[in-house]
């Protein structure tokens, strides 16, 4: 938490204004999940860097994988182990998000969504998916993921 994030929600408490921006959808947040959806959708390992936080303070914990991922070299190696390559190619099943929501801190970005992955024209029992968390940060003038959490609901035929 930056000391400018604390002071401005210190000052909001005693004057009584909210420090952020209400909870919902903004075309910030779209923006920023749709670049990562066409993260996946490539399986361009190129653009792991383009998103993520180029040091060790990203983390990453996986749907797929038990414990934390931290680190950029550790989230290319957990990309890798899925397939992608440098370049890209062609994905075999579809990733997609629904319901993004987002809360604005000045200096981070909190997005919560939910996640699919397989095939939408199957019902969503049957394709794989789960709650997420993206958390960005701004920095130059851009916002790069600092952690991603993925949850997996149980899949039940309906």
């Amino acid at each position: 938490m930056t000391k400018s994030f604390l002071a401005s929600f210190i000052i909001s408490l005693a004057v009584g204004t909210p420090a952020i921006a209400s909870a919902g959808p903004s075309a910030e947040a779209e923006r920023l999940v749709a670049s990562w959806v066409a993260l996946w959708s490539s399986y361009d390992l190129d653009r792991v860097d383009d998103l993520f936080l180029q040091d060790a303070r990203v983390t990453y914990f996986s749907s797929e994988k038990e414990g934390l991922i931290r680190g950029i070299e550790k989230i290319r190696e957990h990309h890798r182990g899925f397939g992608f390559v440098p370049g890209g190619k062609k994905a075999g099943r579809e990733l997609w998000v629904e319901k993004v929501e987002a809360d604005d801190f000045g200096d981070a970005l909190v997005v919560t969504a939910i996640w699919y992955f397989g095939d939408r024209a199957k019902p969503a029992a049957e394709n794989q998916r789960g709650p997420m968390t993206m958390v960005y940060v701004r920095g130059a003038g851009e916002h790069r993921i600092a952690h991603l959490h993925f949850g997996n609901y149980e899949n039940r035929a309906e």
